[in-house]
């Protein structure tokens, strides 16, 4: 599971079960092309996703002018996920507008 992996590096994880993901996902405005199984808060961000570790943890120090960053669907291999990953993982970031 993604929380296990979120626990085993160190973060702090609280899950809260719910059984309509839309309304947290329009709070945070994602985009549509940008949705995955299950949405992250970290600090003032939203992770969405299956995002490896070490792109949460940039995100944190950072502290780039944005909403929160994706990992869109559900890819094989990544973090969380069973598999064989099929080439590199694309991480978008999500400004304040929704792009």
């Amino acid at each position: 599971m993604y929380s296990d992996y979120i626990k085993k590096n160190g973060f702090d994880v609280e899950v809260k079960q719910v059984s309509n993901l839309a309304p947290i996902k329009e709070q945070y405005n994602i985009p549509k092309n940008l949705l995955s199984c299950h949405t992250s808060v970290a600090g003032d961000y939203f992770v969405e996703g299956h995002v490896p570790v070490e792109a949460i943890e940039k995100l944190l120090s950072e502290k780039p002018d944005i909403k929160g960053i994706s990992l869109p669907g559900m890819p094989s291999a990544s973090p969380g996920m069973p598999g064989k990953k099929e080439g590199p993982f694309i991480i978008y970031s999500i400004s304040k507008d929704g792009s």
